[in-house]
């Protein structure tokens, strides 16, 4: 009973945002247990097919539970997420958990420590059901690896979940965790996000630590484009985890302050769907805000910098991690792959690295990337000092397994094509906050990122607030 009305406990569990799962356990509407089974019971039925969680910790998470729900009793009860049940990615250190990064060779790996950004997270009470999905090193759009297979859609099993966050993206769609947590340095957070239907928010340039997250991103060029984050089923829960584990504080803004600018159509590919969703998004904003509908400053040239920022040292050290203690050949092991599917390494991985040294830079191209960021930052950040840039995630989307991986790792440089709505916050190191708006004549989610500077973070989720209110916002996917 909530409210003095008999409810369905599974449906609310299922559908509740982390706040409301706070909201309810404290209040004593539902106990910290009854919310921890419900999702625990939910993941056992779901994962079969979807195969989202790869390693769980529902005993140690049920114990948890019992010693909330007695803290609530005695009135002990204290934290930001206190009794809300979570997810975590993969790649994020979990103490009593493995960190494999989806390589058969790192199997047994167990962490006796909490990455940074867990740490904070179980400090304000959250409970962590277990780790997700993703594709090998995160070194791919798609997840899928040898070690414990491929993630499905939950709104099509026959589809991609993205990457390299995957395995957040189905299982905060499906209603498995309240909240969760994921990365992203190429579209990681965003991909799973537009894919699924969700909430995710990358945040800008060193606004939170990677300490604890697997493989360590050391080059700085790479470092500025890495975003650790929260996925989640409202905007509302991705501002309040943003604040929890970001080393600055969200800094109010007055939104009226801002120019809107959303993307318009140009040489890029995108679906007529989302073309029609971005009008229908700058109709609405029109009625109370500034808008506008202008070219961004290096927009162009932001996938061709991520790709090489990405093959910044042609893979080498990616290679060093995917092959352990020794010198793997990438070439020999894609063949492997390809003709008897026996490499320890998936193709994706393989396939992704042989183009990093393919599209390694010089030293001189090195320096000249340096420049170029150098100057593009300064007249990004003054492009973006009072104005928010609404555009797509992907052309299209979720499509069926391994497109996403043909279209970005193609030999034919497609990624020019298809990276630069994603590529551009990684390249610039701004905070992007991805809103799902609709769906396709499939039923597949449609999602929009809406993008501006460090500090102003404030702003974008209040017109996350706007579109999520107008358009729908999450919308649970319900399989068989």
């Amino acid at each position: 009973m909530v409210n003095g009305v008999i409810v369905d406990k599974e449906q609310i569990v299922l559908n509740a945002d982390a706040m409301r799962i706070r909201e309810l356990v404290m209040n004593k509407e539902l106990s910290v247990v009854e919310v921890t089974k419900v999702l625990i019971d939910h993941i056992k039925k779901t994962n079969i097919e979807l195969n989202y969680l790869v390693e769980d910790r529902f005993e140690t998470a049920l114990e948890e539970a019992e010693n909330a729900d007695r803290a609530i009793a005695e009135g002990n009860a204290d934290g930001k997420l206190f009794g809300v049940p979570m997810s975590i990615k993969e790649s994020f250190d979990v103490a009593g958990l493995q960190t494999t990064g989806g390589l058969k060779r790192r199997k047994g790996f167990v962490q006796t420590k909490d990455a940074e950004v867990v740490s904070k997270l179980r400090a304000e009470g959250a409970i962590i059901l277990g780790k997700t999905n993703t594709p090998e090193l995160c070194f791919c759009q798609e997840t899928d690896n040898k070690l414990y297979g491929r993630t499905n859609n939950p709104h099509n099993v026959n589809r991609t979940v993205g990457g390299s966050s995957g395995g957040e993206g189905a299982i905060i769609a499906v209603g498995g965790a309240a909240a969760g947590l994921g990365s992203d340095i190429g579209g990681s957070i965003r991909f799973p996000s537009h894919f699924n239907g969700i909430v995710g928010f990358k945040p800008g340039n060193n606004q939170v630590s990677q300490i604890g997250s697997y493989p360590f991103v050391g080059d700085p060029f790479q470092q500025r484009m890495l975003g650790i984050g929260p996925m989640t089923k409202s905007v509302r829960d991705a501002k309040y985890l943003y604040s929890i584990i970001s080393q600055e504080p969200v800094v109010k803004k007055d939104i009226d302050q801002f120019t809107i600018n959303v993307f318009r159509t140009t040489q890029y590919p995108l679906s007529d769907e989302t073309t029609l969703l971005l009008n229908n998004v700058y109709l609405h904003m029109k009625e109370t805000l500034k808008t506008e509908r202008e070219p961004i400053p290096y927009f162009d040239e932001s996938a061709l910098l991520w790709q090489e920022i990405m093959s910044i040292d042609g893979g080498e050290g990616t290679i060093v991690e995917a092959f352990g203690n020794r010198r793997g050949n990438v070439y020999r092991e894609y063949s492997k792959e390809l003709l008897n599917g026996r490499s320890d390494i998936h193709r994706y991985l393989s396939w992704a690295l042989i183009g990093a040294s393919l599209f390694k830079p010089s030293k001189k191209r090195i320096r000249e990337i340096g420049e170029i960021l150098k100057k593009g930052d300064a007249k990004v950040s003054a492009y973006l000092d009072n104005r928010i840039v609404i555009m797509p995630v992907y052309h299209k989307t979720a499509p069926p397994h391994g497109e996403v991986y043909q279209e970005i790792f193609s030999i034919k440089k497609t990624f020019l094509k298809y990276m630069p709505y994603v590529a551009y916050a990684n390249t610039w190191g701004l905070p992007s906050l991805t809103v799902p708006v609709g769906k396709d004549k499939d039923g597949m989610p449609i999602g929009l990122q809406i993008i501006g500077k460090n500090g102003n973070e404030d702003a974008l989720f209040t017109v996350g607030f706007i579109i999520e209110k107008e358009f729908g916002g999450y919308v649970r996917a319900k399989i068989n």
